[in-house]
């Protein structure tokens, strides 16, 4: 009978131990904005992220909002179209962010590359974005023409 209690104490501590712990805790989340011209590579860069085919982007229009897992967290990124005429509604996709990525083509124009540095310096003087975090990723570092990060 001393066997018995003891398998049925080790087996009861076993099953406790395996389906008793409950679910694990929440991962935090944390809000995104997702930001740069077109063709600068933030779907593909999210796409990465979430270990989606690469194949048939599309570029944004208007926005997108993709959750990227983490070990540790997740990140909801509010990716924002591109476009000139979609650029000027940027700030009403700002709140509620705790931080920024801003995705700019390294093998653009002179031109878009001024654009681009004007965008990035609105955003870093808006009022709901001047004080979070910023993330400023040069793509497209793998095409001929593409700039160092002293360049940019």
């Amino acid at each position: 009978t001393h066997i018995c209690i003891f398998f049925f104490f080790s087996s009861w501590q076993c099953f406790r131990a395996l389906c008793c712990k409950g679910p694990p805790p929440p991962r935090p989340e944390y809000d995104l904005v997702c930001i740069g011209l077109t063709g600068s590579g933030k779907t593909s860069l999210l796409s990465q992220l979430c270990s989606e085919s690469a194949e048939n982007i599309v570029s944004t229009t208007g926005f997108s909002i993709k959750a990227v897992p983490f070990q540790n967290a997740i990140l909801n990124v509010k990716e924002l179209g591109g476009a000139e005429n979609i650029r000027k509604y940027w700030s009403r996709y700002y709140q509620g962010s705790q931080g920024v990525i801003f995705v700019l083509d390294s093998a653009s124009s002179e031109d878009d590359l001024e654009t681009a540095r004007d965008e990035l310096h609105s955003a870093l003087q808006h009022p709901q974005l001047c004080t979070l975090p910023f993330l400023i990723l040069a793509n497209h570092q793998d095409k001929p023409a593409a700039r160092s990060i002293e360049e940019v």
